[in-house]
C-alpha cells in the first residue's frame, strides 16, 4: 500500500489494535486536504509496536498516532521524549526527525481542552474512574488547572494507589495542593465521592463500540447525582451507555468526540509545525461518525 504514493508524499500512520474503526484517518486526511499538505495518514493494526517503530524508521514515516494497547510500551522504542511524556509514561504521538524518533503525549490537552469548553474545573471535586495512560494523562492536565480534591478508581486498587503516589508530588502544580485519593471501584468510598462531586471523568473503555466491554458502564446508576458532569473519554458511540444513564439521572453529558479531535490537532501542529483546522476536523468526524451510528 505505502508504494502507491509518489516519493513526495509524505506518510502518517495510526498504530493500535485494534484500529479498523478509527475515525483518525478521516479526521487527518481532510485536515491534510485543506492545508494543501501533501501527506496521507493510514492506519495499522500491529501486535508488536517494537516492530512497527522499526518500520517508521525503515520507511521514513514522517509522523505517528499510537493508541491501545501502545502507548506505554511505545516508550522503549523512541530516542526522546519530552517532559509531558516522563511525567506520563505514555506517548500518543511521534515524530521522525530524521531517523531519531520522538515521543509527545497531548491526550491530556485534549480532554482538558473538551473539558474547559463545557464547564469550569477550578476547586471542583473530582472522580477519575480508571488507572491507564489516558487516567494519568487527564489528571496531570486536571491538577494543573487547580482542580480541588481528585478520587482515581480502578478495578485493582494497587494501581489507583500506585497512581496516587506518582501524582503526588504534581499536585501542587497548579498552585495549590489537590488531595489525592485512590478508590476500589465498587466500594462504598467511591459511590459517596461520585454522589458528592462535580465532575466525573471516565478513562476506561467500557462502552466502547466493537470492543468487548461495549454495552457496559463503570457506574452504578444511582450513584450519579442531578448537576453533576459526567465526561466519557469514549467517542463512539457518541452516547455511550455511561452517557444514557448519566442524562436519565439529571445530570450532564460529555462525549469523547472533542477530546478526539483537540488532541489530534495538536498531533497535527507537532508533525506540520502547522496550526491545525480544527473546525474541518470536527466536521469529517461527525459526519464519520454519523455514517457509522
Amino acid at each position: 500500500m505505502i508504494n502507491k504514493f509518489n516519493s513526495q508524499t509524505s506518510l502518517y500512520a495510526l498504530f493500535g489494535n485494534p484500529v479498523g474503526h478509527s475515525l483518525s484517518p478521516v479526521m487527518h486526511n481532510k485536515a491534510f486536504g485543506e492545508t494543501g499538505l501533501n501527506s496521507v495518514y493510514l492506519a495499522f493494526r500491529v501486535a508488536d509496536i517494537d516492530a512497527a517503530m522499526a518500520a517508521v524508521r525503515s520507511v521514513g514515516i514522517r509522523g505517528a498516532s499510537v493508541t491501545i494497547p501502545h502507548k506505554v510500551a511505545v516508550v522503549n522504542s523512541l530516542d526522546e521524549i519530552d517532559d509531558q511524556v516522563r511525567r506520563i509514561g505514555a506517548v500518543n504521538t511521534v515524530i521522525n526527525r530524521d531517523g531519531r524518533l520522538w515521543g509527545y503525549n497531548s491526550d491530556g490537552q485534549g480532554a482538558v481542552r473538551a473539558l474547559l469548553e463545557k464547564t469550569a474545573v477550578r476547586g471542583a471535586d473530582i472522580a477519575i474512574i480508571g488507572a491507564g495512560g489516558a487516567a494519568r494523562a487527564v489528571s496531570l492536565a486536571l491538577l494543573s488547572e487547580k482542580v480541588g480534591p481528585l478520587a482515581i478508581a480502578n478495578r485493582t486498587l494497587k494501581r489507583a494507589e500506585a497512581l496516587v503516589d506518582s501524582l503526588a508530588k504534581y499536585a501542587g502544580a497548579g498552585g495549590t495542593e489537590a488531595e489525592l485519593h485512590a478508590l476500589s471501584w465498587h466500594g462504598p468510598e467511591l459511590r459517596e465521592a461520585i454522589r458528592n462531586c462535580h465532575l466525573v471523568v471516565n478513562c476506561t473503555t467500557l462502552g466502547m463500540k466493537y470492543a468487548s466491554q461495549a454495552g457496559q458502564f463503570p457506574l452504578e446508576a444511582d450513584w450519579i447525582s442531578a448537576g453533576v458532569l459526567v465526561y466519557d473519554l469514549v467517542y463512539n458511540p457518541p452516547e455511550t451507555p455511561l452517557l444514557k444513564m448519566a442524562q436519565k439521572a439529571g445530570a450532564r453529558a460529555l462525549g469523547g468526540l472533542p477530546m478526539l479531535v483537540y488532541q489530534g490537532a495538536a498531533s497535527f501542529s507537532l508533525w506540520t509545525g502547522r496550526e491545525a483546522p480544527v473546525d474541518i476536523m470536527f466536521s469529517a468526524a461527525r459526519k464519520a461518525l454519523s455514517a457509522e451510528c
